[in-house]
């Protein structure tokens, strides 16, 4: 028997209609995630003060401190392709689209972490993943934002 595809819904494995489907990915930020609000409380009570989202600089990056010339950057593991990661998978439903989209967004990484450092920023990235570690995440980020750059 052959599946028919309603209209109102975009694939047979989708459950949620095509306005429901934009609504939920339209609430997924790209500021002020879960894993961002981790770091930033971690890096303040370290005594960093930091810039948010720098507009002016390649990716907009997350955090800033910009006399000590560092970057921090915290990627979501799916939607940066964190190959080290179990939440890294790509969905069963159309899966030509969301490996291009994903590799996509690692290739513009790649070239944004490339931009900043020709600006003379030293970046560190942080997943989501590794924020599930404080005490691991805080000696990985005191030793970056520690050590001597400009």
């Amino acid at each position: 028997m052959c599946a028919v595809l309603r209209p109102e819904v975009a694939s047979p494995m989708d459950t949620l209609n095509p306005a429901e489907r934009s609504e939920r990915m339209r609430r997924i930020r790209s500021e002020d995630t879960a894993p961002e609000m981790v770091v930033r409380r971690l890096v303040h009570r370290m005594g960093y003060r930091y810039r948010l989202h720098a507009r002016g600089l390649p990716g907009v990056p997350d955090l800033v401190f910009k006399g000590r010339g560092k970057i921090i950057l915290v990627h979501g593991c799916f939607w940066h392709l964190h190959r080290a990661c179990h939440q890294t998978r790509v969905p069963k439903s159309r899966v030509a689209f969301w490996k291009s989209k994903l590799e996509s967004n690692q290739r513009r990484d790649a070239l944004n972490r490339r931009r900043l450092r020709a600006l003379g920023w030293n970046v560190l990235v942080v997943w989501e993943c590794q924020t599930k570690k404080p005490e691991e995440l805080s000696r990985r980020i005191g030793s970056f934002l520690a050590e001597n750059s400009r």
